[in-house]
C-alpha cells in the first residue's frame, strides 16, 4: 500500500480514527529533506502494510493541521495511535532510523 495524500477535510478521518496505528509525514514540495524521505516512506509503507498506515499532508495546501499539532519545521513525522499522538520527530533520517522509530512506538 502507497502512501495516502490527506487534507485538512479528510484529517481526522483518515488518522485520527483510523484502525492501526498511522504515520503522518507533514511535507512540502519545496523541502528538499522532505523530498528525501520521501522514497523511504513509501518503502515503509509497502512492508509494514497492514501494521501501521503512512501518509503525507502537504503543509502549503493544508495549514491547518500543522497548526494545530504546533508543526514548526517539516519533514515532521507524527505517529498517532487510538487518535492521539504518541511520538513524533522533525527532520529526515535513514529508512533504517525511521522504520526503527515507528517500530518502537507501534
Amino acid at each position: 500500500m502507497a502512501t495516502v495524500a490527506v487534507t485538512d477535510a479528510t484529517f481526522d478521518e483518515e488518522v485520527r480514527n483510523a484502525p492501526i496505528p498511522v504515520v503522518v509525514d507533514f511535507w512540502a514540495e519545496w523541502c528538499g529533506p522532505c523530498r528525501q524521505i520521501g522514497p523511504a516512506l513509501e518503502e515503509l509503507s509497502n512492508e509494514l502494510e497492514g501494521k501501521v498506515k503512512i501518509v503525507k499532508i502537504n503543509v502549503d495546501e493544508n495549514p491547518d493541521s500543522p497548526a494545530v499539532l504546533g508543526v514548526r519545521g517539516i519533514p515532521a513525522l507524527f505517529l498517532f495511535k487510538d487518535g492521539q499522538v504518541v511520538s513524533n520527530k522533525v527532520g529526515a533520517a535513514p529508512k533504517a532510523a525511521l522504520q526503527s522509530w515507528i517500530e518502537s512506538a507501534i
